[in-house]
């Protein structure tokens, strides 16, 4: 063998030697025992079986969220046996306990609001499985939602929101609690909650999965109370700067400080301008809006009693009320109006000189 051979010969045997050590020597603190892994224990949550409502089909989307629930089994069953090995009940059990993470508000002695829970929160109607679950963990869900922290005044902000203006109906309707006094006068039937009912299997029906039933409402739930979660953020909170300028500078449109003009339509003004008008002490009261709609055209829209109300401060004049074009400019005396709705809440004009001329002759009728 020559003197390369033989060189090379070695530095193989080398090299094995040292590969055969590494492979076989244990580093220190190692053990060469085979590690047994423990079983990955799914966690559970548990609700009820039967007809499935809004509440607890929010209550189990929420808690997904959540990390320590993402990946978790729905169980649905009244079995006080079945509901022990959850990790979460939510709607069954009678038992409200958030230090073992019990969420159920059909107790005769539970009445939590979420003022009760907290009190600098105003909030005092009962609270459904999907109230506490919200009332809990919602500030986190929603600041995850967001990429927001948890304690940042935006996400509080939108907690707040998302639970006015969306938790606060499923908990009331599910709690059978009326939003007003006397007889309504039609019935509303195509609200969150009624349309999570119309997914549970008809009494006529034969085969249904039920299970599958009520993945579609979490489903269904959950994509509204995203997109709501999502709105408040990208839409309505921008909406609140705008709304603050025009509230200033109101008595540059008109001396009496109750008309407001936007420069474009669209941003959901009526909510910020309530706050507003409370933050501010702005008094009298805003009565008119002014703005342009998508072809370019002004309106001037009646301001309500109150959010959601169809009564307004002051409606357009009752003589207008259903008139068009040349018969309304002649009836009102202004050129260029297009219309005034029949409900008098809202009207229209050319111009924004007509528009301003129609929201200050109707606000001469309360001083007439």
């Amino acid at each position: 063998m020559n003197r390369f051979a033989r060189v090379l010969n070695k530095g193989l045997k080398h090299r094995c030697q040292v590969s055969y050590l590494v492979s076989v020597r244990p580093c220190r603190g190692m053990t060469t025992e085979p590690v047994s892994k423990k079983p990955h224990k799914m966690p559970k949550i548990g609700t009820h079986n039967g007809s499935f409502h809004c509440d607890e089909a929010l209550a189990c989307f929420l808690l997904k969220q959540l990390d320590q629930y993402k990946d978790a089994e729905i169980v649905r069953t009244r079995d006080p046996s079945l509901l022990a090995t959850t990790d979460v009940v939510v709607d069954v059990g009678g038992v409200y306990d958030p230090s073992v993470h019990r969420y159920d508000h059909h107790q005769r002695t539970f009445s939590e609001s979420m003022n009760s829970l907290n009190p600098k929160l105003p909030w005092v109607t009962k609270l459904s499985s999907a109230g506490l679950v919200y009332f809990h963990f919602g500030r986190k869900i929603v600041a995850q939602m967001l990429g927001l922290p948890e304690d940042d005044n935006i996400s509080n902000i939108i907690y707040n929101k998302v639970y006015e203006n969306f938790i606060e109906e499923i908990d009331g309707i599910d709690n059978g609690i009326d939003q007003y006094d006397g007889e309504p006068r039609y019935r509303v039937s195509t609200n969150l909650s009624s349309r999570v009912s119309g997914l549970n299997p008809k009494w006529n029906e034969k085969n249904v999965d039920e299970m599958t039933q009520f993945q579609k409402a979490m489903q269904l739930v959950g994509a509204e109370f995203t997109d709501r979660v999502h709105y408040y953020k990208t839409t309505w909170l921008p909406a609140r700067k705008v709304v603050e300028t025009a509230v200033k500078d109101r008595y540059e449109v008109d001396s009496s400080g109750q008309i407001m003009c936007f420069a474009e339509g669209g941003a959901p003004w009526k909510d910020h301008l309530f706050t507003l008008e409370k933050e501010l002490e702005i008094s009298p009261p805003i009565t008119y809006v002014l703005f342009v709609d998508q072809n370019g055209q002004w309106r001037v829209q009646c301001v309500p009693v109150s959010l959601g109300s169809f009564e307004n401060r002051l409606s357009l004049k009752e003589d207008w009320r259903g008139l068009r074009d040349e018969e309304l400019c002649t009836k009102s005396g202004i050129p260029g109006c297009v219309f005034v709705h029949a409900g008098g809440f809202i009207g229209g004009n050319k111009t924004y000189e007509g528009a301003l001329q129609m929201a200050r002759s109707s606000l001469q009728q309360a001083k007439s």
